[in-house]
């Protein structure tokens, strides 16, 4: 039962940490690597059984039984190999000569087992039970440990040598997995020379382990990164880099639940609208009005960089004020309408604006304050556009 009480361990903490890994892949970029992968864990599962099984009857001498699990023992084993060399194949993801020579080598060993095995019930090579009812290992199983230590080691070096190629976290994924395989062959070394002892147990542990802890939970950060950038791609308008509409909406959202709570209590929105924008796109062109668009932009965001600015329309923006803007907000706005002035005379981005304040106890909603900030930019249209080459704006 001590035997059998490691393996019983092994198994348990196998299927916490691999649990995410022994689900069914779904349509993930990496599906074939994925199941490869699952399949390896199953077998090594397998594994973990039949050892466990063979400890329990070997330990109440029930051999008849325990010949039959060694069977499967030795059966599971030699299935792992040929399935970690597949994992590995399809992980690094390189086709050459070597992938090839590695899985032959995966199904020579499948092979040879198969046979001796099958040999073993007639003449005993592999192993075989004394009339004292002792273990006792023949020497194809030296043999099949050897060729097991061998096509480890290769598929190590060689997931070694591919790191070396590699870079950034790639490099680190396939040196983890090389590390693995040594690993394995160290505990399969131990496992030839101790057979009583769960030496190939420890040793799939520690490799699945490692492969968890270094590649797998690696992987999950990169796509959780991944789906944060793609989120904040989703956001973003791709012309300016601010904030975009979907954004404008969320935000608003956001703000019509606060001023339901009583949440806020200073709160400002300022409405831009580009003046000349579909003059310049008649005339110069799409691409130059893209331009107008981001000088636009860049004003904006310059004298409102402590606010949220967001792209709502072609030529439309609008920013949030709150904290330090909020409180300048007169100076800010007095500001932007003098360089606008200034630009208005230069022939420069022409933005007209409007500053719409929360009004506690009266404004119901975002919508409220938002008109007023509309109301007033469009007063600044007609203003700017009453100035000398205003019409030009």
């Amino acid at each position: 039962m001590y035997y059998a009480s490691f393996g019983m361990l092994a198994i348990v903490i196998h299927v916490i940490i691999n649990l995410d890994a022994l689900r069914k892949p779904k349509g993930t970029a990496n599906r074939t690597v994925r199941e490869r992968y699952r399949q390896f864990l199953y077998i090594v599962m397998l594994y973990y059984l039949s050892d466990i099984l063979w400890g329990i009857l070997y330990s109440r001498k029930l051999i008849p039984l325990a010949y039959a699990d060694t069977v499967l023992y030795f059966a599971a084993m030699v299935l792992s190999v040929l399935l970690w060399t597949r994992f590995v194949v399809s992980y690094l993801g390189k086709k050459s000569l070597y992938n090839s020579i590695l899985i032959i080598g995966g199904w020579v060993i499948m092979s040879y087992e198969v046979i001796v095995l099958i040999i073993n019930f007639f003449y005993p090579i592999v192993f075989s039970f004394s009339k004292d009812k002792e273990y006792q290992p023949g020497q194809a199983r030296y043999i099949t440990l050897i060729i097991q230590m061998g096509l480890f080691m290769m598929t190590s070096v060689y997931a070694l040598l591919v790191a070396v190629r590699a870079e950034g976290s790639e490099s680190f994924q396939h040196r983890t997995i090389g590390v693995s395989g040594l690993v394995m062959t160290i505990f399969i070394l131990l496992q030839s020379v101790y057979p009583l002892l769960p030496f190939y147990a420890i040793g799939c542990l520690l490799a699945t382990c490692i492969i968890h802890s270094f590649v797998i939970s690696n992987e999950r950060h990169e796509q959780r990164t991944e789906m944060a950038t793609a989120r904040k791609m989703a956001y973003r308008d791709p012309l300016t880099g601010v904030k975009n509409k979907l954004s404008y909406l969320e935000s608003v959202s956001g703000i019509d639940e606060r001023i339901q709570k009583g949440e806020i209590e200073e709160f400002g929105v300022v409405v831009f609208d580009l003046n000349g924008l579909k003059r310049i796109n008649d005339t110069l062109g799409h691409d130059a009005g893209d331009v107008y668009i981001q000088d636009g932009c860049r004003l904006i965001c310059h004298q409102f960089k402590h606010s949220p600015v967001f792209r709502v329309g072609g030529d439309e923006f609008i920013a949030f004020l709150e904290g330090a803007d909020y409180e300048n907000r007169e100076t800010l706005l007095h500001d932007f309408n003098a360089r606008i002035i200034d630009n208005l005379k230069k022939g420069a981005v022409v933005v007209s604006s409007g500053l719409g304040e929360y009004m506690p106890g009266r404004d119901r909603d975002y919508q409220e304050i938002f008109k007023r900030a509309d109301r007033k930019m469009y007063e600044c249209k007609g203003y700017l556009k009453s100035l000398p080459a205003g019409n030009e704006a």
